[in-house]
């Protein structure tokens, strides 16, 4: 009896990537999956914070329920982290690229981007001050002369060790580029 979930000639990686025609253009869309280390590191915040939320109720059951509150309140922290953490990359519309980090989104119109290239160089792995040499997707702005931080790289918490994954979500944003900007 075949069993087509557990067969290798599966969907292909890039089938799953690549845009479908009738997709609405004006929505923000990630041009590749979230990578293991991101998917990893959200499940360990997340399991951090089932213990918090444990303990929350211990307390709560204790009978301290301002302590409750604030353990609460901890976990409530933790898991809008996790979720952030999630959501952090690039995205990409006809409006322009926008860059999600932590704590801060930005967001560049399409308009104001000279050029998005890929260039080797030293990058930072797993966004940690250790830098390594690997490829950079970069973006050249025409109000700013000075180097920006790389949208994307091969050694971050989505590509490393998937470089192709990281060729074909620099090509999507590329394209993006080459169709919307300078219009």
């Amino acid at each position: 009896m075949p069993l087509p979930f557990l067969m290798a000639d599966r969907v292909d990686d890039a089938e799953l990537d690549s845009a479908l025609p009738y997709d609405d253009r004006d929505r923000w869309r990630r041009p590749y999956r979230p990578g293991p280390w991101r998917v990893g590191g959200a499940a360990l915040w997340l399991l951090l914070a089932s213990f918090v939320l444990f303990a929350a109720v211990a307390l709560a059951l204790t009978g301290s329920l301002s302590a409750a509150g604030v353990v609460l309140g901890i976990a409530l922290v933790i898991i809008a982290a996790a979720l952030r953490i999630l959501r952090m990359g690039v995205w990409v519309s006809a409006r322009g690229v926008r860059r999600i980090g932590l704590l801060q989104t930005r967001t560049v119109p399409w308009k104001r981007v000279v050029a998005v290239r890929t260039a080797q160089q030293p990058v930072r792995w797993l966004g940690l001050p250790r830098t390594v040499q690997g490829q950079a997707l970069t973006l050249v702005r025409q109000d700013r002369t000075a180097d920006t931080e790389p949208l994307l790289t091969t050694h971050g918490m989505d590509f490393l060790g998937r470089a192709s994954a990281f060729d074909r979500a620099a090509d999507a944003v590329e394209a993006w580029a080459a169709e919307y900007g300078r219009r």
